[in-house]
């Protein structure tokens, strides 16, 4: 329910750090529980706010508040301020929400890390207001240098295994060659977690396929590796993906033909492909 601003004796009372923290909880709590759109709108205009670290009340933004739908699923409010506030709520929250205010794309890394796919669509849908060299900028920005190693969103994906948060990416114009801090491709990332463990291996080659989908060369740093050892990743990637990786043998003209489909299609075509055209069966194996 919205706060009784009643129990403050004045206006400074209510803005001081320790209301601040129980506001800003109290937002928090009802963005988790799904409270409708109207009441968190009012709730966000006029009695919520945060405290920053130089000592400051601030209200939330809407950029802010999609942090907090973002985290718990909440599609009707996100929706809402993607719609209203449209690029405005992609903009960069404030320090409190983020360390590191170069990187610019905490709603993707959130989105991927939480694989919230219904709401990393409608922020794909949003990135179409930018222009196009400030779209393709944000979508392959480098992420926090702190908590994500300087990751792109793709990279992310990768490292998390989320294939339907891969192809959104691939899909809106996110390149399969950009690099981390380290001078890892998301190919990198992907072959590192294939190497790790056999866990969930099938999830795994759906995103190497998709990530072939879009590369129609290979360039990445753990090739030298997978020609030193070949026996091991034959095993674990199968003997065609390896040949075409590891630039023993061209791509099949199957998949030279899909990706210049993809090249011609929409991305809400690329989202309804049939499921024979989709990388699972494309036979790694």
């Amino acid at each position: 329910m919205p706060l009784d601003l009643g129990m403050y004796e004045s206006n400074t009372d209510y803005k001081s750090e320790k209301q601040c923290q129980r506001t800003s909880f109290a937002f928090y709590q009802a963005v988790r529980d799904l409270l409708p759109v109207w009441i968190l709108e009012d709730m966000r205009t006029m009695e919520v706010f945060h405290w920053e670290d130089d000592g400051r009340a601030c209200a939330f933004s809407p950029s802010e508040a999609l942090l907090y739908a973002l985290v718990h699923d909440h599609q009707q409010y996100a929706r809402y301020l993607l719609n209203r506030f449209s690029v405005r709520a992609l903009e960069m929250p404030s320090r409190s929400f983020c360390c590191c205010q170069a990187s610019t794309t905490p709603h993707l890394t959130i989105a991927i890390r939480y694989n919230r796919t219904h709401i990393l669509k409608m922020i794909m849908d949003s990135v179409k207001d930018f222009t196009d060299n400030d779209k393709y900028l944000y979508i392959n920005r480098q992420g926090c240098v702190h908590t994500d190693g300087s990751k792109t969103a793709l990279h992310l994906a990768c490292d998390l295994v989320r294939p339907e948060c891969l192809i959104l990416l691939l899909g809106h114009g996110a390149c399969p060659y950009v690099t981390d801090g380290a001078g890892n491709t998301p190919l990198d990332c992907l072959l590192n977690q294939i190497g790790q463990s056999d866990f969930d291996t099938r999830t795994k080659h759906v995103c190497l396929g998709y990530l072939i989908l879009f590369m129609p060369t290979f360039r990445f740093q753990m090739k030298r590796q997978l020609q030193d050892d070949a026996v091991l990743w034959k095993r674990l990637i199968g003997e065609q993906a390896f040949q075409w990786l590891s630039g023993q043998t061209p791509q099949s003209l199957f998949v030279k033909s899909m990706q210049k489909l993809i090249q011609s299609i929409s991305n809400e075509q690329l989202d309804s492909l049939p499921d024979f055209l989709r990388p699972p069966d494309f036979r790694l194996h």
